[in-house]
C-alpha cells in the first residue's frame, strides 16, 4: 500500500488512541493516585465521581451548584456557597488544579473553621483570579496565586481564564509555602515576625482571631463566579 500523507495520520492518530486507552499505558489519569503516592500516605479528596469528602460551611450537605462534570469539581451557579473538607489539617501538602471562568474569582482557604461568620474568618486565602478581566486585579496581592491581600505571585506563575493552573500549597509547622505552575509564590511562617507585619498592612489587621488556629479545613471559595477543579489531593505530614 501506498503511504499517503491521510495514512500517515490515521496512523498516528490510532496509535495515540491505542496508547491512551491502554490501561498500562504511562499516561497520568486525572484524580487518581499512582502506587507510590498511596504508599507515601497521598489521600484523594476528589475522585471525579462525587464530592463525598466535602460540604458547605456550617452545613453538613453540599449544594446542588456544586456539581461533578466531566472529572471536574465545578461551581456551575451564584449560590452554591463555600465548601470545606469534612476532615481538619495540621501540617500537609496539598495540590490541585484550577481553572477560572472569564472575569471570574475564587480562593483557596486553608485552617479554615466555623467559629467566624465566614470561611474566610479567620483562614488564609491562596487567590483564584482572572487578571486581566475582574474588577480585583489592581492590586498585586490580589492576583492569582497570591496569598490574598499580603504577599503577591510573580508575574511568570499566572496564567489566563480558561486554562489549568497548578497549585501546591504545603504547611510544615506553620512554614507555609506556595507554588503555582512550578513557581514558587510564598514562603513565610505564619505567625512570625515578617508574617504579623504583613498582616498589619492588610485588611486583615482588625481581624480577631485571623491565622491564629494551627488546624483547620481546605476550603474553596463561591465568589459568584464559575470555577473548576481537579487532582485535588492531600498528604498529611
Amino acid at each position: 500500500m501506498k503511504i499517503t500523507k491521510t495514512n500517515n495520520k490515521l496512523l498516528n492518530l490510532t496509535l495515540l488512541l491505542l496508547i491512551l486507552t491502554n490501561p498500562f499505558s504511562s499516561f497520568a489519569q486525572d484524580n487518581t493516585l499512582t502506587d507510590d503516592e498511596k504508599s507515601q500516605g497521598w489521600k484523594l479528596l476528589f475522585n471525579g465521581k462525587d464530592m463525598s469528602q466535602w460540604r458547605n460551611f456550617k452545613k453538613h450537605d453540599i449544594n446542588d451548584k456544586w456539581q461533578v462534570n466531566n472529572g471536574t469539581m465545578q461551581l456551575t451557579g451564584v449560590g452554591g456557597g463555600d465548601i470545606l473538607t469534612n476532615d481538619i489539617y495540621q501540617d500537609f501538602d496539598l495540590r490541585l488544579e484550577w481553572k477560572i471562568s472569564n472575569a471570574g474569582n475564587s480562593g483557596i482557604f486553608i485552617l479554615a473553621d466555623e467559629t467566624g461568620k465566614k470561611i474566610y474568618s479567620h483562614a488564609v486565602e491562596i487567590q483564584i483570579l482572572d487578571n486581566k478581566r475582574h474588577a480585583d486585579n489592581k492590586i498585586d496581592s490580589h492576583l492569582s496565586g497570591s496569598i490574598y491581600d499580603m504577599i503577591a505571585s510573580p508575574v511568570e506563575s499566572r496564567r489566563p481564564a480558561g486554562l489549568w493552573n497548578q497549585v501546591r500549597i504545603l504547611l510544615n509547622q506553620k512554614q507555609l509555602t506556595v507554588w503555582q505552575n512550578n513557581i514558587q509564590t510564598a514562603d513565610i511562617n505564619i505567625g512570625g515576625e515578617q508574617w504579623q507585619a504583613l498582616v498589619a498592612k492588610s485588611k486583615f489587621k482588625d481581624w480577631e482571631g485571623f491565622a491564629l488556629s494551627n488546624v483547620g479545613h481546605i476550603g474553596l471559595q463561591d465568589h459568584g463566579d464559575n470555577v473548576s477543579f481537579k487532582n485535588i489531593k492531600i498528604k498529611a505530614l
